[in-house]
């Protein structure tokens, strides 16, 4: 897959309400290869592993290009071995909402406690329903970026957080 990639990041509300929506759940496992320019991300995602190339955000943070092929999960295993920073541990679940679908990230780890969603839309503009569970937009957020959580994790600013 490739094209532009165009997603808003939010907060999810204390508690399990998502858990309880989700018709889906998975392992997540992924770190970056360094690169200047773009991100290069390596992901196991249970039994599957891709590899993803993402651009820069454009103005605003919602939009940027992203291409993503599946490889083979010990290609991505050893592609890992590149990863510089350590691996962001999480599980993912998938939780319908209207038209679309938000995918919930509880994070693992250094970034233990820390509830993101995301929702993927077509254009900048488009309306969605956000779910009770759903809190405060994120989006543009440097530090809720999976790269930044490798070097500056929410253990670390949990508490500014919730001030």
């Amino acid at each position: 897959m490739s094209g532009l990639e165009i997603e808003r990041k939010f907060l999810v509300k204390e508690g399990d309400a998502f858990k309880s929506a989700a018709f889906s759940r998975t392992h997540v496992q992924q770190g970056y290869i360094p690169c200047q320019g773009c991100t290069i991300r390596v992901r196991i995602r249970d039994q599957k592993a891709y590899l993803t190339i993402k651009g820069r955000p454009r103005a605003g943070g919602f939009a940027r290009y992203e291409f993503e092929k599946e490889i083979e999960v010990e290609e991505a295993r050893q592609l890992l071995r590149f990863c510089r920073g350590g691996i962001i541990d999480k599980h993912r679940y998938l939780v319908n909402s209207g038209a679309h679908v938000f995918e919930i990230d509880e994070f693992h780890g250094e970034n233990e406690g820390l509830l993101l969603a995301e929702v993927e839309l077509q254009d900048e503009e488009e309306d969605f329903i956000k779910p009770d569970f759903i809190g405060k937009e994120v989006t543009g957020d440097h530090r809720f970026h999976n790269t930044s959580l490798l070097t500056n994790p929410f253990c670390r600013w949990r508490e500014e957080l919730e001030k």
